[in-house]
């Protein structure tokens, strides 16, 4: 699944971001999502979370498996 609709993203669930400092070279980020940031149901650049260990970033990939 991609990061683009709000409805696939839950807190808890795995998935790889793109920090703002990574957007140049596309590299992800795995973690956990703590808070969903973005308020719309849609962004065309990935919904923007927080992980559990505080990074913000925009979805690329859910992994959807919990934990």
């Amino acid at each position: 699944m991609d990061g683009t609709q709000r409805q696939s993203i839950k807190p808890g669930i795995k998935v790889s971001i793109v920090l703002k400092k990574d957007q140049k070279t596309g590299e992800l980020t795995e973690g956990i999502v703590k808070d969903i940031l973005t308020n719309s149901s849609y962004h065309p650049h990935g919904i923007k979370v927080r992980l559990e260990n505080g990074e913000v970033g925009r979805v690329k990939e859910v992994h959807g498996n919990e934990g």
